[in-house]
């Protein structure tokens, strides 16, 4: 919530220093900021439908509702970035005044006061594991850098043309402001990545054999068959068949299935829950694959 206010108010006030100052790369870095302002309250509605327990509905939960708030921020990023770039070039090919100077004060402040509160966020972030508090916090060093590089460029833009003769300087502003949409652009993929990959059930190798170093050494367990994990807000989803002597009581088979879900649930941090299925270990000295019943010719 702290994210969403800060980037409310600075942004009314780029915006109005932007349009009363005549700089363009102000006035492009209240749009970010207000692109940030409107990911920040996704990125806080998503924590509180993620936080719900798993229903009828949802028997795996509601974990992917961060993803999908990351996966939206990155594409409003995307959407300011263009925005940014689109009124720079036209700026550009349109006579104007150079920025007022006091405007580079409300830059410097805003820079300083974003920095700040991404490391406040991203501690906070780290210590939750979650995608969604991660992209918030991403929000406001975007925008830090873009205040940044607008700070420069209106400096140029201001002084510039007088002190270097030249009086081309003027375009800095703009300059500035396409150069933080390419920045916006990377941030945006970086948040958008992850959160597709998220969506899209993407696999974690390291994860998968971990998972599968920590089954094969419980007792009863011969063989570990299939991995597969999957990500779900702030942990892991995993499921594991695993190969049991086949002349094992059903509910000896199953107690052990129940010390793998458990052992894994308290050796590996993240994961939320764990499906294991148990299948009867086979040894075939006829060519077949071990672990599997052949079926008669």
């Amino acid at each position: 919530m702290i994210g969403l206010v800060a980037s409310i108010l600075l942004a009314a006030a780029k915006l109005v220093a932007g349009i009363v100052g005549c700089s363009t790369a102000l006035i492009a870095d209240s749009i970010e900021s207000l692109a940030d302002s409107i990911g920040s309250l996704l990125v806080w509605q998503a924590l509180k439908v993620a936080a719900r327990p798993a229903d009828d509905r949802h028997p795996w939960g509601y974990g992917k509702a961060e993803a999908v708030a990351s996966l939206l921020t990155g594409v409003l990023l995307l959407a300011a970035a263009v925005l940014m770039t689109v009124q720079s070039i036209h700026e550009i090919l349109i006579p104007h005044q150079a920025p007022a100077w006091w405007t580079l004060l409300l830059l410097a402040t805003v820079t300083v006061i974003k920095e700040l509160l991404f490391r406040f966020m991203i501690r906070h972030a780290a210590a939750e594991t979650s995608d969604a508090a991660t992209a918030d916090a991403w929000h406001q060093r975007s925008d830090a850098i873009t205040s940044a590089a607008a700070f420069i460029g209106v400096s140029v833009a201001v002084w510039g043309p007088e002190l270097c003769g030249l009086p081309a300087l003027i375009f800095a502003d703009e300059a500035a402001a396409i150069l933080a949409s390419g920045i916006i652009l990377m941030t945006a993929w970086k948040l958008a990545g992850p959160a597709l990959a998220e969506l899209l059930d993407a696999d974690a190798p390291h994860l998968s054999e971990q998972l599968r170093s920590v089954a094969e050494h419980i007792p009863g367990v011969k063989c570990v068959e299939k991995v597969r994990v999957r990500k779900s807000g702030a942990g892991w989803l995993a499921e594991l068949h695993v190969q049991v002597d086949p002349l094992l009581p059903i509910r000896t088979a199953h107690a052990v299935g129940g010390q793998v879900r458990a052992e894994l649930r308290s050796a590996v941090p993240g994961i939320r829950d764990a499906l294991i299925h148990v299948e009867p270990y086979e040894t075939d000295n006829s060519g077949g694959i071990a672990g599997l019943v052949q079926s008669p010719s």
